[in-house]
């Protein structure tokens, strides 16, 4: 025990020493001239080719929303029943507090007194293209801060697809109901 007193003392000085130089070393800043590269450039230049991560945007309609500066259409993705139900869940988890399940303008902030935003079912609403809700997720809109940097890009189209099922079970006609699926809605079983 007493020949381990002295390794631990002499471990602990040396631990002390190392601190005070490493507070000392010189600290190369952005764009400052630094001798340690020979263009003396202390912010290195991408490699050519390379792009950012997450920044890859060569579809612009998919990543905006808009082409040649107008909202689209059409969501530009291939729609499918995983698609509808992950756009459910996103739905449900970030926009459901304000809009309310059922898209109606009546969340549960709304409820405590917060600005209550439009109903998706307005014909307003109804009649703007898919472009547009995409738009006012990633950017926000009045009271609605944007969600860009909280909900992936394929999570929003997701969204923007549970939307339009919102929008279509509130607004049909029991004619555009295929018959096996009529019948049980009439039966109500």
């Amino acid at each position: 025990m007493k020949r381990l007193l002295p390794l631990v003392l002499l471990s602990a000085l040396a631990l002390c020493s190392c601190e005070d130089s490493m507070n000392e070393q010189s600290r190369i800043k952005p764009l400052e001239p630094s001798p340690f590269f020979e263009d003396q450039r202390s912010s290195r230049i991408p490699i050519e080719g390379t792009v950012a991560r997450g920044h890859l945007n060569e579809d612009t309609a998919l990543n905006t929303g808009k082409k040649d500066g107008s909202f689209i259409g059409k969501i530009p993705l291939t729609l499918s029943r995983d698609t509808l139900l992950r756009g459910q869940e996103r739905f449900v988890i970030n926009c459901s507090p304000c809009h309310g399940t059922d898209g109606y303008g009546k969340g549960i902030v709304v409820r405590r007194g917060f600005i209550p935003p439009p109903s998706y079912h307005s014909s307003d609403l109804r009649g703007q293209p898919d472009g547009y809700f995409f738009d006012v997720i990633t950017h926000g809109k009045g009271a609605m801060y944007p969600f860009a940097s909280r909900i992936s890009v394929l999570d929003r189209w997701a969204i923007v697809s549970y939307i339009r099922a919102l929008q279509l079970s509130q607004n049909s006609r029991l004619a555009v109901v295929p018959e096996p699926e009529r019948k049980v809605l009439e039966d109500g079983k």
